[in-house]
């Protein structure tokens, strides 16, 4: 069971010494919890040491736990901007830790539970069935709401690549038509040799191709290449183990299939462009 310490009677208001005079009193006798690292790191910590958790805002009816040991939290795309001071304890001294003693069976109540079916196909009829024997309670998957945080995330990855995607196509059909443009001479003495249309257009085709090839494969590659130093910075910048850039092969292959149409598109659009006027304008005669 894991608690977000948001009281923490510990290090912020009893000091080493303090800890040293409490754990030396009664510190073979206190239950034992798990840091997360953070906390470690952010009071000073180790392994051993004697702390009091409260649930109160002022410290209120704290208690002795000994820090057994330290753990990494899971890393939470919804929260890794936000510090992890949590801690892990068995579940009866988490109850009364948090329990209100004047409420008799405060210790005996929980506000959610946790079923994992065997099948996940029987999710609907167990809710139903449980909804029948107990209307008060209300069922929702357990990955409800981290969904709606990657439906969120998915969206705006989405709407960045369209972006990108319309940006880079303008830039790149002004880069051949202004290749295209300074090659009109060319192409009008290969009209004046007897080249049909659809020959130069060939031609450009293959251009266009092996140059949208060549920037997909570089784009890949760059990429797999700067994805560690993306995260370990962002990593050492939030303090966190989430990945934030992975480069698969699905990915790499989706770049590919859309640079090499938007490439070859853009080098026939400008060639089209050029060679559907006269010869002689290609010629500036």
């Amino acid at each position: 069971m894991s608690v977000r310490l948001l009281v923490l009677f510990l290090a912020l208001g009893l000091g080493a010494p303090a800890r040293a005079a409490a754990g030396a009193a009664s510190g073979s006798e206190a239950p034992e919890i798990l840091v997360s690292r953070g906390l470690l790191r952010e009071c000073g910590l180790s392994p051993g040491d004697v702390v009091m958790l409260s649930a109160d805002p002022h410290g209120a009816d704290a208690r002795l736990f000994r820090v057994a040991g330290v753990y990494e939290p899971v890393p939470d795309p919804a929260r890794f901007t936000a510090k992890r001071l949590e801690a892990r304890m068995h579940l009866p001294d988490l109850l009364a830790l948090t329990a209100d003693p004047g409420e008799a069976a405060a210790a005996d109540a929980v506000g959610a539970i946790n079923i994992a079916l065997k099948d996940p196909a029987d999710a609907p009829a167990f809710a139903r069935e449980l909804a029948a024997r107990a209307p008060a309670m209300s069922v929702v998957p357990a990955a409800a709401a981290d969904d709606e945080h990657f439906v969120i995330i998915e969206r705006f990855h989405l709407a960045i690549s369209v972006v990108t995607m319309i940006g880079s196509t303008a830039f790149l059909l002004a880069l051949m038509v202004i290749r295209a443009d300074e090659r009109r001479e060319v192409a009008g003495l290969l009209r004046l040799l007897g080249l049909r249309r659809r020959r130069i257009l060939a031609q450009a085709l293959l251009e266009g191709l092996a140059i949208a090839s060549a920037g997909a494969v570089f784009g890949v590659l760059f990429a797999a290449a700067t994805q560690g130093a993306v995260n370990a910075f962002f990593q050492w910048r939030y303090d966190t183990t989430l990945v934030f850039v992975r480069v698969t092969p699905a990915i790499a292959a989706r770049c590919v299939a859309l640079a090499l149409p938007l490439g070859v598109m853009a080098g026939l659009m400008a060639s089209w462009t050029l060679l559907r006027r006269p010869v002689l304008d290609l010629l500036r005669r």
